[in-house]
């Protein structure tokens, strides 16, 4: 019997610089937004509430990433499963923390996932743009360029 396991998880560095990276596309698009990124546990690793973002906003942005990481499914994905599957429509409500629609993405690095981002403060196609621009930090490392790929294709 194994006692322990080892899992990776973001580092403060990514979750740094992804939250760099979303707040420069959230000021070209002229928006406020709440930034969240959290750990493969679904535990916050970064947050930023931008000056005027929405109260609410900060919650769902931290939700949206939460159930990114969990699931390793962007959260637009889920309005479609919901659609596919009534049963699982009926009892989603029940989800702690699950969110349905655009702007949170899994984080994945050399296939697995290492956490999650989410965005909040637009419309559900800002969140998702400013969301993907934190995601474009992965491209810069070699190891990590097909699993944004492979999240994209989720898109």
């Amino acid at each position: 019997m194994r006692a322990t396991f080892q899992k990776e998880s973001v580092s403060e560095e990514l979750a740094l610089e992804m939250l760099e990276a979303a707040i420069g596309k959230a000021r070209e698009l002229g928006k406020a937004f709440a930034i969240a990124v959290v750990d493969e546990s679904g535990v916050l690793k970064s947050f930023i509430r931008m000056d005027g973002a929405p109260l609410i906003s900060v919650q769902v942005a931290i939700d949206k990433a939460y159930t990114a990481a969990g699931y390793g499914l962007p959260t637009h994905r889920w309005y479609e499963l919901l659609m596919e599957d009534r049963p699982l429509a009926m009892g989603a409500h029940a989800i702690n923390r699950l969110i349905v629609f655009g702007g949170g993405y899994p984080i994945s690095v050399g296939g697995r996932i290492v956490g999650g981002v989410g965005v909040s403060g637009g419309n559900a196609e800002e969140d998702m743009k400013v969301a993907e621009a934190a995601l474009e930090v992965l491209d810069k490392s070699d190891t990590s360029r097909g699993d944004r790929e492979r999240a994209q294709e989720h898109t």
